[in-house]
């Protein structure tokens, strides 16, 4: 099975919380009054793919490598984003989802360039997204205020995942990108 009935759940719960986590870029200027559920919507439409399927392009590349891979929501982290949003916290950064990977027999040794491949299958994937929307916003006449902001935002966003998956920090994509390609090639 492509997806599990949980990873299907847990893809819909981080679409919720991160579309409710980052409505507020979506709002008008006008104050509100209840639940902007038209900001909501359109946080889901641009947070969501950006997020699902970078982890997504991870655990398919894990996949064809013959290794088993799961995709999660970050149950903790989407808390502490749902309730920085809730103290109007100025900015938020976390880590919505993750995919767990291993072997389908033990003892396992994952190569290092099988690593390497799999941790850049996430951020190229943004690369995608991101390439894609600057050129439907660069060839394209779109007259609609909200089509525009998607394609911009889709754009933005993508380009920050793409950056930050990709520094050579620990616990970002980029260390073991690096570390994958440098044991694969020493």
């Amino acid at each position: 099975m492509i997806l599990s009935l949980s990873e299907l759940f847990d893809a819909a719960l981080m679409t919720f919380a991160v579309g409710y986590i980052f409505m507020g870029i979506f709002q008008a200027k006008a104050l509100r009054i209840g639940f902007d559920w038209q900001s909501f919507w359109m946080a889901c439409l641009v947070t969501a793919p950006a997020l699902i399927l970078h982890e997504l392009a991870h655990k398919f590349v894990a996949m064809a490598a013959g290794l088993q891979a799961t995709f999660h929501a970050a149950y903790m982290w989407l808390g502490i984003g749902v309730l920085l949003k809730l103290v109007y916290a100025p900015f938020i950064f976390f880590v919505p989802a993750y995919v767990s990977i291993g072997c389908a027999a033990q003892p396992c040794a994952i190569l290092p360039l099988v690593s390497a491949m799999t941790a850049f299958a996430g951020p190229f994937l943004n690369l995608v997204l991101w390439m894609t929307s600057w050129a439907v916003l660069k060839n394209s006449k779109i007259r609609s205020r909200k089509w525009l902001m998607f394609w911009f935002l889709t754009k933005k966003i993508n380009m920050l995942l793409f950056i930050l998956n990709m520094l050579p920090v620990p616990g970002f994509d980029g260390f073991s990108v690096y570390s994958g390609l440098w044991q694969a090639l020493a």
